[in-house]
């Protein structure tokens, strides 16, 4: 824990050095919602939900494909040395997962602002932002291991994540569709543990594959 703890450390102290970067992301967010305000004040509840989880979908893939891409190849051996892998993948996951937390939230209270909110089972559909915000994170913090180590190309990041992401994406928008209807469906919670499956098993996944990415 003291490993994983330093790392994280190091990384919101990059975050804030470089607040560029996090201005960046809150702009691109910004601006995605007043362009979809300028265009249709007011969507239909489906519509809403729609453009809310695309915006989320590319603010994940800015803000979290950067954990690995922007480490330079001197400083990944220097970690090699100091660091166990599981304890730099288990702190980029962790780190991820609190950035992703604060931009989902963020960006469903710009929805709010500018763009209303249809939703009707408020409390279901905040652990949906929550939930949601999470799986991208975790999904997208793997794809950027993957892509470091092929070259540090960020395109094989949406080559590799646009057939894994879709399930995905799929289950998410099913999950938040009841959300805005006053009907009672069946069943909710038992596609929500599917969502939470699939998170754990892509923690599984970087566990125990970024070790032998690390040996590359």
């Amino acid at each position: 824990m003291k490993h994983i703890w330093i790392l994280l450390k190091k990384d919101f102290l990059l975050e804030w050095r470089q607040k560029y970067s996090l201005y960046g992301l809150l702009l691109y967010l910004v601006s995605a919602v007043f362009t979809i305000n300028m265009l249709q004040e007011k969507p239909e509840a489906e519509t809403w939900s729609s453009l809310f989880w695309i915006i989320l979908l590319f603010v994940s893939v800015n803000a979290v494909a950067k954990s690995f891409l922007q480490e330079s190849k001197n400083r990944n051996i220097y970690y090699y040395t100091i660091h166990n892998p599981r304890d730099i993948i288990i702190s980029k996951l962790i780190y991820n997962v609190v950035l992703m937390l604060g931009m989902s939230l963020i960006a469903l209270l710009i929805f709010t602002l500018l763009l209303g909110n249809p939703v009707l089972n408020l409390g279901k559909f905040l652990l949906m932002v929550i939930t949601g915000g999470i799986s991208l994170s975790l999904l997208f913090t793997l794809l950027s291991a993957i892509a470091s180590k092929a070259g540090g190309n960020s395109a094989l990041i949406a080559i590799l994540g646009f057939p894994i992401v879709v399930p995905q994406i799929i289950v998410i928008s099913d999950l938040s569709k009841p959300l805005f209807i006053s009907m009672s469906v069946t069943g909710w919670w038992s596609f929500y543990f599917i969502l939470i499956g699939l998170d754990v098993l892509i923690i599984a996944l970087s566990i125990i594959l970024f070790p032998f990415l690390w040996k590359d």
